[in-house]
């Protein structure tokens, strides 16, 4: 599996990435994009998205970031990038045959909040409470989402967000921004709804590796964590559980 979150792509990007996507069919089964794949979220910016990832040979599943909604375009970013054959999840998932198994994807952009112990509450103003609602309502559809794969079966499933679920991948952020950064209530619904990895970008400061007091590994792949144009996970299915297996590899920028 490749990954890639905050790519940030513009008019002037066009080509950037094509090169190094167009190796995936070589060492992976999909490619997940962790949101903010545009600098403004335009139609126009999103444009240069899709022709980076149109016929890669591989699927391509996306979730939009904070940036893809600036320009209160984020539908029509989502139909340019779906127009190039890309899944665009939000409170929904996507199920993909890899080999003998069904591996599962279920994507919500999530939102900000914070983290146990350090966290906001629904309570007081109506604007404190829509802030933290937002958050409980992504984690919610994101445990939908991730319950509904397991009914239909997938050998794996992979919760993938633009927010990050845990503090532990934003290491070397500001503290102060860390409230903004992300929300456990993310985490609650992996744990809960269950996951076999997380992956999300946002965090530019942060670092790659974390995990949910449930277990559930996760990887920040924003691109300037990773420093390449895409990370390379390999998650094992074995007959008893999926396991996230080795270091990962990365594909050349």
């Amino acid at each position: 599996m490749a990954a890639v979150g905050d790519i940030h792509l513009g008019p002037d990007c066009s080509g950037l990435l094509r090169p190094a996507f167009e190796t995936l069919p070589e060492c992976a089964d999909v490619l997940l994009l962790a949101g903010d794949l545009t600098r403004h979220g335009t139609v126009a910016e999103a444009e240069v998205v899709a022709e980076e990832v149109r016929d890669l040979g591989v699927p391509v599943v996306a979730v939009l970031g904070n940036h893809d909604y600036d320009a209160d375009q984020q539908a029509g970013v989502a139909r340019t990038l779906e127009a190039a054959g890309v899944a665009v999840l939000e409170g929904r998932g996507a199920r993909l045959p890899v080999g003998e198994h069904l591996v599962g994807i279920a994507g919500v952009k999530g939102f900000c909040g914070g983290f146990a112990g350090r966290s906001a509450g629904e309570f007081g103003e109506p604007e404190m409470k829509l802030f933290v609602r937002t958050s409980r309502l992504a984690a919610d559809a994101l445990r939908h989402a991730l319950d509904g794969l397991a009914d239909d079966g997938c050998r794996v499933r992979i919760a993938l967000t633009h927010f990050a679920p845990v503090p532990d991948t934003l290491a070397g952020e500001p503290v102060e921004i860390y409230p903004f950064l992300g929300s456990y209530l993310l985490a609650e619904a992996m744990d809960r709804a269950g996951a076999d990895l997380a992956v999300h970008g946002h965090a530019h400061l942060g670092t790659e590796h974390g995990m949910t007091a449930g277990g559930v590994p996760v990887r920040n792949v924003a691109q300037p964590v990773i420093d390449r144009a895409f990370a390379l996970y390999d998650l094992a299915l074995e007959p008893s559980q999926p396991t996230l297996t080795g270091s990962p590899a990365f594909g050349d920028a």
